[in-house]
């Protein structure tokens, strides 16, 4: 029962680092997830209390780095924030629509054509969708380091 537990933990784990290749999707959810299966199915004993505690706390980082960084880097380049709020729910749905290209092409133009309509200013539009895209690439690069460090660590900690 354990290997199974344990198989079932690292796939969890290996599918959260995969997640945070697409911009939008959640992989720390999915690694902690992972951590937490196999703490129940352990009885709560290995991995221990602590390192839990703190891969809580790294998943926790993460999500909160990922949903935070696109309305930062938007703010950085001058966007509104219904901007970013449009082209974060834009994104959103052309990941299901159009997959990870379809969001990030999804989040530029959205970008753009909202700054453009407000300000009429062409070149500053284009840098507010720069930094947005930039942005949301740096939290995708973020959570995939992230998530592999809680798998890295599960994996430590476990064998």
């Amino acid at each position: 029962m354990v290997e199974i537990a344990l198989a079932v933990a690292v796939a969890l784990l290996v599918c959260g680092v995969l997640a945070s290749f697409v911009p939008l999707v959640p992989g720390a959810l999915l690694s902690i997830a992972g951590i937490y299966y196999y703490w129940w199915q352990s009885g709560f004993s290995d991995p221990g209390t602590l390192f839990v505690a703190g891969a809580t706390l790294l998943a926790i980082v993460t999500l909160a780095f990922d949903l935070l960084s696109s309305v930062i880097s938007s703010a950085a380049g001058g966007a509104s924030l219904k901007t970013a709020a449009v082209a974060g729910a834009v994104g959103f749905v052309l990941l299901f629509l159009a997959g990870p290209v379809g969001t990030i092409a999804g989040v530029v133009i959205a970008t753009f054509a909202l700054e453009f309509e407000r300000s009429g200013d062409l070149e500053g539009s284009v840098r507010t969708a720069i930094y947005t895209t930039l942005g949301m690439l740096a939290s995708t690069a973020m959570q995939v380091v992230l998530t592999g460090v809680l798998l890295v660590g599960f994996l430590l900690v476990v064998w």
